[in-house]
């Protein structure tokens, strides 16, 4: 994911955190739906915490916990009872929090009296603002002290803070409260069966004149919020699926629900839509992970590689800067919205320490480029997957031996710039950490991908001189991986190769990854499915990210044993890509298994505990939720197991499934294709497709990769001639 260097981890949540995501804003609380400021909780709005206390009592007591329920990821209903003082268990009094997360937080607080009896309630609520950066908290290190001014104003109270020349603020509406500078109160009266409600507002605000905060509950004419008129249009616009296996039907349509809310918009160019990599900690554009996310959700909705691919090209790297870690043609690590310099990775808002994402954008172009949906934006995108191509040959290849290799510029930046990208990520089968500069295996796959895509995409538009010239290059790059990453005494592919060219012999999954662009050789194949498929390695509800049996193994880290849904997704339909139907089939039905466990809602990773010895998954305590490439999984398992694809230049759409039986029948309706809509139906393993546009035709078997198309068109013969 991000900054994980060892002195950056995120501490944990706690237990029962209910988090509430609405674009980059978001909202952790506690069960009870407070949020105190000793835990990494808060409300954020552009990587700031406007909110860092907001704790509710009622005649001076805490509200117990009864219910914590997410209706939406951005709206949560929270269930309290207002604690007995004598003595008797059940109170008659039960508040209701029901909390919506945008620009700020609303809140509508209901007071039931249940009792026969009437009740006197103070209702008070305590506020506080640290405007924290998001590092800050994510890393238990707020330490800067803001110089603050608080006013009553009407049913307003300001909160304004200074430090240096930073000026932040916020304004809580609370219509007939008594105000005061520490805390907002009501005096009710309720008599019996009989209830009260109000609704509270927070929102940013400067010292500049501003209007009274907006309405989070305005509805209208059909009684919805703007975040559920948002969510209503998403929802029109992605397909509708009915599967004869319901529990995946539900993961799949919190897939949905989880990808739609991790929208964000381009702050220059509003109408393009991004994903966000992952609540709570990186609600941003981060380079790998918003392709990959938007790789696998193209059969979902296309436009989002089409944002993710616009935004990242117009912050391509154009000069060399060792802080940031820039470099002409690079594609960025990630954006930070309003965080301090001095707080984010490599001192700067954008930082670009990641030897992945520009290899990546090539290829996410590429598969865009099969949709057939945006012609003359691929065309306008393809002089900047020029730069990222010559950003591989000129820096990502500093050495010239034909790998791409990173090491960071700065102590700042991050130690490792693969996928794991955790301190401790990259290391020999004995535990030793590799030292850099490090060429990870899965990394000459990306760079073998985005040389093919090139290659085909040249070739469409008649360039033969360009698509000889990339095909090979891929071809090289094939060869020489396969000499020098295989390890025959292992029968398995190293992790990387270290600063000294060794091969660095760790078990580990990203192999899996080179399964997914035809990297690997045939022959080699088996032996590397066989090795991922062994106990080391899976442990029945995934492939863990490092076997059991290796020196840093432990189930209960980020990347040396955990599993990752997103790795796992990959994986599959790599093995697909080989053959190995039956295996495939295991991983996908192992983490859709996993997500019943968690409501449906695969987390960004869980441990690596063995089935055998967990009944469930165990949970990693800091594990984003919702997150990107854990919400576009269970499409990506799903529709590789459809083996849907499409390739609009080439006039088809294949479908041909080997769902398991357990899965049921499945029917999908206004599924995007080539600027339409389609109907699929698979019934007993049999496929049709109804509405295909003009041009389009069903095809028979699975659709030819890049690879076989490039080698259809005569353009490695060409290369060696």
């Amino acid at each position: 994911m991000a900054g994980w260097n060892a002195d950056t981890a995120a501490g944990p949540l706690g237990a029962g955190t209910v988090t509430l995501v609405e674009g980059s804003s978001f909202c952790i609380s506690l069960p009870n739906g407070d949020i105190q400021s000793e835990h990494p909780h808060g409300v954020f709005v552009q990587d700031t915490r406007i909110l860092s206390g907001w704790n509710l009592t009622i005649n001076g007591q805490v509200l117990e916990p009864l219910a914590g329920e997410i209706k939406e990821p951005y709206r949560a209903l929270f269930i309290g009872r207002v604690p007995r003082t004598d003595g008797y268990a059940d109170s008659p009094l039960i508040v209701e929090r029901l909390r919506e997360v945008g620009t700020g937080i609303q809140e509508q607080v209901t007071v039931r009296n249940f009792s026969t009896e009437p009740a006197d309630c103070v209702i008070s609520l305590r506020v506080e603002a640290d405007f924290a950066d998001l590092f800050e908290v994510k890393e238990a290190r707020v330490q800067r002290r803001w110089k603050e001014t608080r006013n009553v104003d009407e049913d307003t109270l300001v909160l304004r803070s200074a430090w240096k020349d930073v000026r932040k603020g916020i304004r809580v509406q609370a219509p007939g409260a008594d105000l005061t500078q520490e805390a907002l109160t009501y005096r009710v009266s309720l008599a019996a069966h009989t209830q009260w409600s109000t609704i509270l507002t927070v929102v940013p605000s400067t010292d500049a004149p501003s209007p009274p905060p907006p309405s989070f509950l305005h509805t209208d004419a059909d009684g919805l919020s703007p975040r559920d008129v948002r969510r209503r249009e998403w929802v029109a616009k992605i397909p509708v699926l009915h599967m004869g296996n319901r529990s995946i039907e539900r993961t799949l349509r919190r897939s949905y629900d989880d990808l739609g809310s991790l929208r964000i918009e381009d702050p220059n160019h509003p109408e393009r839509v991004v994903v966000a990599a992952g609540a709570p900690w990186f609600m941003t554009l981060f380079g790998r992970d918003s392709l990959l996310a938007a790789e696998m959700a193209l059969p979902v909705d296309p436009s989002l590689a089409l944002g993710t691919l616009q935004t990242l090209a117009d912050r391509q790297g154009a000069v060399v800067d060792p802080m940031s870690e820039e470099e002409p043609g690079k594609i960025l690590h990630e954006v930070r919205l309003d965080v301090s310099s001095g707080l984010s990775l490599g001192g700067k808002s954008t930082y670009y320490g990641s030897v992945d994402a520009t290899p990546l954008f090539v290829v996410v172009l590429g598969s865009a480029s099969r949709y057939g949906f945006f012609g003359e934006t691929i065309a306008a995108l393809m002089p900047h997957a020029d730069r990222a191509l010559e950003w591989i040959r000129d820096y990502g290849d500093k050495d010239g031996d034909g790998f791409v290799e990173y090491e960071r510029l700065n102590d700042q930046g991050l130690v490792n710039q693969g996928w794991k990208d955790s301190w401790d990520g990259i290391n020999f089968a004995d535990g030793r950490l590799a030292e850099g500069p490090i060429a990870l295996c899965e990394v000459q796959g990306y760079v073998y991908a985005a040389y093919t895509a090139r290659a085909w995409m040249a070739h469409d538009a008649g360039d033969t001189a360009l698509a000889t010239d990339y095909a090979a290059r891929a071809a090289r790059l094939k060869k020489q991986f396969n000499e020098q990453f295989w390890m025959p005494d292992h029968g398995y592919f190293a992790v990387a190769l270290d600063g000294r060219k060794r091969q660095v012999d760790a078990c580990a999954s990203n192999m899996g990854h080179c399964l997914v662009y035809g990297l690997i050789d045939d022959d080699k194949a088996p032996q590397v499915v066989e090795r991922l498929m062994s106990p080391e390695m899976f442990s029945g509800w995934g492939v863990r990210t490092l076997a059991s049996d290796m020196g840093a193994y432990n189930p209960a880290s980020y990347h040396n044993g955990s599993v990752w849904p997103h790795d796992n997704a990959l994986i599959a339909s790599g093995l697909l890509r080989y053959g190995f139907i039956a295996e495939a089939q295991r991983i996908s039905t192992a983490l859709l298994e996993a997500a019943d466990y968690s409501g449906g809602r695969l987390p960004e990773l869980f441990c690596g505990f063995s089935r055998e010895q967990t009944a469930q998954p165990v949970p990693y305590p800091t594990a984003c939720s919702p997150q990107a490439w854990a919400a576009t999984t269970p499409i990506r398992l799903v529709t590789s197991l459809m083996r849907y694809d499409t390739h609009v230049s080439l006039g088809g759409v294949w479908v041909d499934p080997v769902l398991p039986e357990s899965y049921g029948d499945l029917h999908i309706t206004n599924a995007p294709l080539a600027g339409g809509r389609i109907t699929i139906d698979i019934a007993k393993s049999v496929a049709s497709v109804q509405g295909l546009p003009e041009g389009i035709e069903l095809r028979q078997g699975k659709r030819p990769y890049l690879t076989e198309l490039v080698e259809q068109a005569g353009l490695h013969r060409e290369a060696s001639a």
